[in-house]
């Protein structure tokens, strides 16, 4: 038995073109309810802009309260400025708003909201109740938006808007809601948004009657904490780095500040990724991809950094107005901010947090405080690379630290000796393990370093530090390798023809809609020449080309450092083992190898004596 066969249906069975229909406008409600579609999609899109409204009012304690997930019922009230009563109706109505009045005042939005959308929104697909008071009058005023009814009411200087039964009006919208729990997690989320933000403000939230969280205003370093969780914000750096102002023009500075996790504190979903601009948090495909450039030297694979970044810049400089959610921005100048925020996340991340380990009193000088006579620093490298000495050490009497058993039998029987007041971060070196960590004692504890991982990444700073900008060894192709190339492919090939000799690429036009590859780097030469065109396109075509140059150069430095660092199960002296210590504890970004992987971990007395049940 065969099937049925496919065939065209017969003209008779096509779908026969509907009347035409004649223009007319559509009914105020029907406006408002598609408005709405974009503006609220779920109960956290209610309460991320009553809270909004509530922040531009000046409110110092916001508090929402929600029923089955905010889909029965989302009221958020707050102590702000209030509405005044015979404004409470027009707050209602679509495009009123009190933020702005002009194209001027538009185009730099200082405030959360300035549409005037949200409220008119909300109201078409619930059961809206406002209710609120201004300073100076005598009492509250409540007003229904279905029935227009204003009555009076009781309650302090501030606004409580209430949202009941949400999508009633459009049981279909309805039914792509979650369960109560994730809309209720999507609201708390919402409100943990806003709170990092304004540590100044005070946020609570209730769900059935219950406090869900709270947050009490605090400063800044108090709210990271309280909602980062101070773990978190033991395993960050901070983040601080400003632009000035261009001479002439009266722009404002652009500043970038707030915390950045480190490599070992990465995730597999990007969801502790905080950015905000001028205090709206936002997701903007700039700052995202600028935070994540910062992590290229230290963080590889598909882990996710944490940040919770802050960019104060001129309003007249970005464009707000973009989307109806306002989540999303547009910067005037996209290639200044992306440079900024990398720049500042990227020097947060260079401090090795060995040397920042170290105690303003244990400053090292050029004196041992045991009293020993102060030795010259003893450099450590491979073969073949000039590694140079660093600045700012001195290493007193290498041969008096201790040594191991096998370096020294008899130093088996020789009295411990505690560690000076001066100590170094990393601290000295005791012993070598399967010829593939070192061991050290400090004043937490024990140090265990990973010396290829460490060595490493010294080797890699050093040859980016030695690269002299002079371009990438290109080999020549003896048959090009074409491809069909879209029009942006090819303008971007023509744009950026001094990026891609930069980078050892020669990329020319072979017809209007082919390109073809002449040459590519030295070292890639066996690879395949037509992938890498491609993404060496895309990217300058999408970023900054100085930022793709000087990814490929440190991509090929890397895999040199690899080649050149000390090996595993090589015997080291007690002197190597220090020296090394010591560069790393200046050396940028030493606490990661050029793969991501730790280079150091500390064991505390604390941790040891747990491991021994010690005080038990």
């Amino acid at each position: 038995m065969t099937g049925p066969s496919l065939q065209s249906p017969p003209v008779n069975s096509l779908p026969i073109p509907a009347a035409r229909r004649a223009i007319r406008e559509l009914p105020q409600e029907l406006i408002s309810q598609i408005a709405a579609g974009e503006v609220v999609e779920r109960p956290a899109s209610v309460v991320r802009e009553l809270v909004d409204n509530a922040l531009d009012a000046g409110a110092r304690q916001v508090t929402v309260r929600l029923a089955a997930g905010g889909v029965r019922l989302i009221s958020v009230e707050d102590d702000g400025s209030g509405i005044a009563r015979e404004e409470l109706a027009l707050a209602l109505r679509r495009h009123a708003t009190s933020k702005i009045e002009s194209l001027a005042d538009l185009e730099s939005v200082s405030t959360m909201g300035f549409r005037g959308e949200a409220l008119a929104a909300i109201a078409s697909v619930s059961e809206l109740t406002l209710l609120s008071r201004s300073a100076g009058q005598a009492s509250a005023f409540g007003l229904d938006a279905r029935s227009g009814e204003l009555r009076p009411a009781a309650r302090a200087t501030g606004t409580t808007v209430e949202v009941k039964e949400l999508f009633f009006s459009t049981p279909a919208r309805r039914k792509f809601l979650k369960s109560d729990a994730t809309e209720l997690a999507h609201c708390v989320e919402a409100v943990r948004r806003q709170a990092l933000a304004r540590p100044d403000v005070a946020f609570a939230v209730w769900h059935e009657g219950k406090l869900v969280e709270q947050w009490r205003a605090a400063t800044r370093e108090q709210r990271l904490a309280d909602v980062l969780g101070a773990e978190l914000i033991e395993r960050s750096v901070t983040v601080e780095y400003q632009t000035g102002s261009m001479p002439g023009d009266g722009r404002r500075a652009l500043r970038v500040w707030g915390l950045a996790g480190i490599p070992d504190a990465a995730r597999a979903r990007a969801d502790q990724q905080f950015a905000y601009v001028n205090g709206r948090f936002v997701r903007d495909k700039v700052l995202a991809h600028a935070a994540r450039s910062a992590y290229e030297d230290v963080l590889h694979g598909q882990r996710q950094p944490v940040y919770a970044l802050y960019v104060d810049i001129d309003p007249a400089r970005v464009d707000v107005n973009v989307h109806p959610t306002k989540i999303e921005v547009r910067f005037r100048d996209s290639r200044e901010v992306h440079q900024a925020v990398r720049h500042a996340v990227e020097n947060a991340l260079a401090a090795p947090r060995a040397g920042a380990a170290a105690s303003p009193a244990s400053g090292i000088g050029d004196e041992d405080v045991a009293g020993s006579s102060p030795q010259p620093f003893m450099a450590w490298g491979q073969p073949g690379i000039d590694f140079g000495q660093p600045t700012g050490h001195r290493v007193t009497d290498l041969s008096a630290l201790w040594v191991t058993r096998a370096q020294d039998p008899a130093a088996a029987d020789a009295p411990v000796r505690p560690l000076p007041a001066g100590d170094w971060p990393l601290g000295r070196a005791i012993a070598q393990l399967q010829g593939i960590y070192i061991l050290a004692e400090n004043r937490e504890g024990l140090v265990i370093v990973d010396m290829h991982a460490a060595h490493e990444r010294i080797v890699y700073e050093r040859l980016k530090r030695q690269m002299d900008g002079a371009g990438l060894a290109s080999q020549p192709l003896l048959i090009p390798a074409t491809f069909a190339a879209t029009p942006q492919e090819v303008a971007t090939a023509e744009s950026c023809a001094d990026a891609l000799a930069a980078l050892g690429l020669e990329i020319t036009p072979f017809s209007p809609k082919t390109l073809a590859v002449r040459a590519v780097p030295t070292s890639l030469a066996q690879g395949d020449a037509v992938e890498l065109a491609r993404s060496v396109l895309a990217e300058l075509a999408q970023h900054d080309a100085s930022t793709v140059i000087e990814r490929a150069q440190n991509e090929l430095l890397g895999t040199m450092a690899c080649h050149g660092a000390v090996r595993a199960n090589r015997i080291l002296t007690v002197e190597e083992m220090n020296a090394l210590l010591r560069q790393m504890e200046e050396t940028e970004r030493s606490d990661q190898c050029n793969h991501g992987r730790p280079t150091w971990r500390q064991l505390t007395v604390r941790e040891l004596d747990a491991l021994f049940l010690r005080g038990r």
